[in-house]
């Protein structure tokens, strides 16, 4: 055994010898009267959460305290992470999907599951970090079979069974009253309802009772408007909200969560990170490189409380020139120059740094949040930068695009916003009625 290889192993009996003398800490529903909260160790426990497991530090920095996972994949590295920072873990396990091709009359296959899980269960369940379990993910996306809750049931009762220190969830796509009724009726296992929702937080919150959900719950999912719940360009394009106006969503939004202080027990952002999911910068609170957006001031004050030490930039106004009209969603003529605006401001008076990019707009996009691939930057279509300003070439060929502009103020903060257009060939006419890849509107 060479030197690498025994340093590692001693790592990880050393690892494995600190966990075994951490003792599980005790988690539980506590309901008093018609009201819930979660005890963690003796004393409440209120979730301040953040869907992802990077970022760690950042996170504690602003006041967040705990993490969430989807599945158990790296399970012990993100319970040991989380631990050395004072978080804990919304342990996610990945129910498979009918959607995916999953077939819940299979009771082999959903047997297999049972055990797996059983297993992986076992490993962990004691693991300091631990706070409770999340048994499957929007599993009632685009489905039929009504026997995942069957399986889910299974899955919690399991749970029950051998670990007695942590209470038990699943995850809905939104909030169905149908949902609510199956759950309540085939898997009474699950302790806690959780529900993943984005621009129809508020009326899930104010409703979830009116539904028939009347015990313990908790937003597992929430963030700026859905690509699915947002205006459409003439051309069938959503309109992603800009960092700003998205960060005035939030605090909107948070405040609901926080309102509901007698049954919901917290709630965990989306995503903290950065994905590719119908653009590159709709769900993300962090750039690809890391910088933080202005939705993570409004967490600060809400988690922290009071303003973080610098702000992140805010922009104002946006779009593209037309007839000296700034245009949000525009048509252009294929290979014209066209001049962009942007009106960025820093609180703190940071000089800012700007970049621009054009993106063909993305056709992988999938449901559900499965992996998307993201379209490459075209070069040689940004002519001109000047200020919050920058000139541009249209793209030749027809379609659909996006123009991003990020502001960075170079103390790890940024602003963005993306502006969509479609290009039309330069030789035909205005006012021509277009019918091609299942579009129908007419040029501008």
């Amino acid at each position: 055994m060479n030197c690498r290889k025994l340093i590692l192993n001693i790592s990880a009996l050393l690892l494995c010898s600190q966990w075994a003398q951490a003792q599980v800490v005790k988690v539980q529903v506590v309901q008093e009267g018609n009201a819930y909260h979660l005890d963690r160790g003796g004393n409440p426990y209120y979730i301040k959460g953040a869907g992802g497991h990077v970022y760690l530090d950042e996170l504690k920095n602003i006041g967040g305290n705990s993490i969430r996972t989807w599945s158990l994949d790296n399970a012990k590295k993100y319970l040991d992470e989380a631990h050395k920072r004072g978080l804990t873990v919304m342990m996610g396990l990945w129910v498979q999907h009918e959607r995916h091709g999953f077939d819940y009359d299979d009771e082999k296959a959903v047997q297999k599951q049972l055990e797996y899980f059983t297993r992986k269960v076992k490993e962990i369940k004691d693991h300091p970090a631990l706070l409770f379990w999340g048994i499957g993910n929007e599993v009632d996306l685009f489905y039929k079979n009504i026997k995942v809750w069957d399986a889910i049931q299974d899955i919690a009762k399991m749970i029950h069974e051998v670990d007695p220190n942590h209470p038990t969830s699943t995850v809905t796509a939104g909030l169905d009253s149908m949902e609510v009724a199956l759950i309540k009726q085939k898997a009474p296992d699950i302790d806690i309802y959780c529900v993943n929702t984005y621009g129809d937080l508020k009326n899930a919150v104010n409703n979830i009772d009116k539904f028939g959900w009347t015990g313990p719950y908790m937003i597992t999912e929430w963030g700026p408007n859905g690509h699915w719940e947002v205006a459409k360009t003439a051309w069938g394009i959503p309109i992603e909200q800009s960092s700003t106006q998205k960060a005035i969503s939030y605090e909107d939004r948070y405040r609901a969560i926080a309102a509901d202080s007698a049954t919901c027990l917290g709630s965990y952002v989306f995503l903290w990170g950065q994905k590719q999911e119908t653009t590159s910068s709709w769900y993300g609170l962090f750039s690809k490189k890391g910088e933080q957006t202005e939705m993570l001031d409004v967490l600060h004050r809400f988690w922290k409380g009071g303003e973080p030490a610098n702000r992140c930039p805010q922009i104002t106004d946006f779009g593209i020139m037309q007839s000296d009209v700034l245009q949000k969603k525009p048509v252009l003529n294929s290979g014209e120059r066209y001049t962009a605006k942007t009106v960025f401001k820093d609180m703190d008076g940071d000089k800012l740094k700007l970049t621009w990019s054009v993106v063909e707009e993305s056709t992988n996009t999938k449901s559900g949040g499965d992996a998307e691939s993201e379209p490459p930057a075209i070069p040689g279509l940004i002519k001109n930068k000047k200020g919050y300003t920058a000139e541009f070439k249209a793209p030749k060929k027809e379609g659909a695009y996006r123009l991003f502009v990020y502001a960075y103020d170079k103390k790890g903060h940024v602003a963005y916003v993306n502006i969509p257009f479609y290009v039309k060939p330069s030789s035909k006419a205005d006012g021509v009625r277009l019918k091609r890849r299942n579009l129908d509107f007419t040029y501008n």
